[in-house]
């Protein structure tokens, strides 16, 4: 007996069948990449590894990894869970932390975190550095010490001072030779019959202690440098000078041609003795060593050096005064 329904009202659900002509599944095969996608992936590639970094490039790249690889923990690696040296120390009763013995409270005395790593850029050896600072903190230190803390005004004061008197040497040293050609030529008078004659010894000839202390410092040095070229001279030509035989025929200018005459030269008096008035002299200051001599020059000869001019009698009519602010 096979039962009706009628208008459905009754009738029991349907159940819905799978429309297994309209469904859809996806690829479990991973997606190819087309020929366009990988020209273009292999062209980005190409472009990074032409780009050359430089060395700070570089060294920063580094030092991020190694910061990195510095912060991460070897037990948060995956790859650590089937680390058979980590499980022999989970075995000991390693839990995680520092290395070494538990303390009282259970904390770790040992250490917790890695080893800095100093990465050596020079090709010094182990402990070279630190010899380095040590030496480079003693020279501070002795500089430190001998460096004398000075005021600014008179740090000022002392380099206005120093061009002060290198500027009055310079002046020294023109009047000094001014006075020593004015003594020169005061020397040398002419005669009865107009001829000039020295009245005493040259300039050149006398003892050195006898010439004025005011400018002997000057001839003192010219004798010797003058001296000191000489023996040079007579140096080179002993080293230069061949051996040779002694011929009888030989006149004196052959002689002296050949090296084999030697020169005798006649040295001033008392060049290498002491001499403590010329001391004291120069240890005077600079600018009285001056005013000495140009009153020596105003006194003797009529001279200003200011004015660069010889006066006719010794009011010197015309001269401002002895000084360089009289004369400006």
């Amino acid at each position: 007996m096979s039962a009706s329904y009628g208008n459905g009202a009754n009738a029991p659900e349907e159940e819905e069948d799978d429309d297994y002509m309209n469904m859809t599944f996806d690829d479990p095969t991973p997606k190819q990449e087309t020929s366009l996608q990988r020209t273009q992936r292999l062209k980005a590639e190409s472009r990074a590894r032409g780009i050359i970094k430089s060395k700070a490039e570089r060294a920063e790249e580094e030092a991020a990894a190694r910061e990195k690889a510095l912060s991460t923990s070897l037990l948060e690696d995956p790859k650590a869970k089937k680390s058979k040296g980590l499980a022999m120390m989970a075995k000991m009763g390693f839990a995680g932390g520092g290395l070494g013995k538990k303390g009282e409270d259970g904390t770790t005395i040992g250490r917790a975190e890695p080893i800095k790593v100093d990465v050596k850029e020079d090709r010094g050896g182990i402990g070279m550095d630190n010899e380095k600072k040590r030496k480079l903190q003693e020279a501070v230190a002795e500089r430190d010490i001998k460096t004398v803390k000075m005021d600014p005004d008179e740090y000022r004061d002392r380099v206005r001072k120093e061009r002060e008197d290198a500027r009055l040497e310079k002046q020294l040293h023109a009047a000094q030779r001014m006075a020593e050609l004015l003594d020169e030529e005061k020397s040398v008078a002419p005669n009865q019959e107009g001829e000039t004659q020295p009245k005493v010894t040259p300039m050149s000839a006398r003892p050195l202690k006898s010439i004025s202390v005011l400018y002997r410092g000057l001839t003192r040095h010219r004798l010797e440098q003058e001296r000191d070229r000489r023996m040079r001279h007579d140096l080179e030509l002993s080293l230069s000078r061949l051996p040779t035989y002694e011929d009888e025929d030989e006149d004196e200018d052959d002689k002296k041609a050949l090296g084999k005459k030697q020169t005798t030269y006649t040295e001033i008096e008392d060049l290498d003795e002491e001499d403590t008035e010329l001391e004291d002299f120069d240890s005077l200051e600079v600018g009285e060593r001056l005013r000495q001599l140009l009153e020596y020059l105003r006194s003797q000869h009529l001279y200003c050096f200011w004015c660069k001019t010889a006066y006719p009698d010794s009011e010197m009519d015309g001269c401002p005064g002895l000084t360089e602010e009289d004369h400006d």
